[in-house]
């Protein structure tokens, strides 16, 4: 289960099929460091993206 703390490259590493959510939100340099060790809730935060319901998205995709 994933948090808003948990970082970005965490949840990649995780599960890489979790790429598309970050890209919807316009989040498309994936790759590089800084956005990797961005928590999810900081990267929310740059983009205008509600952090719960992405949190609750992505928690909802690993479940499957």
């Amino acid at each position: 289960m994933i948090t808003k703390q948990t970082l970005i490259g965490d949840i990649l590493d995780m599960d890489r099929t979790t790429a598309p959510y970050f890209l919807e939100m316009g989040m498309h340099c994936l790759g590089c460091p800084s956005a990797r060790g961005e928590t999810l809730e900081q990267a929310c935060a740059v983009h205008g993206v509600d952090a719960d319901a992405l949190v609750a998205k992505i928690n909802a995709h690993l479940s499957k």
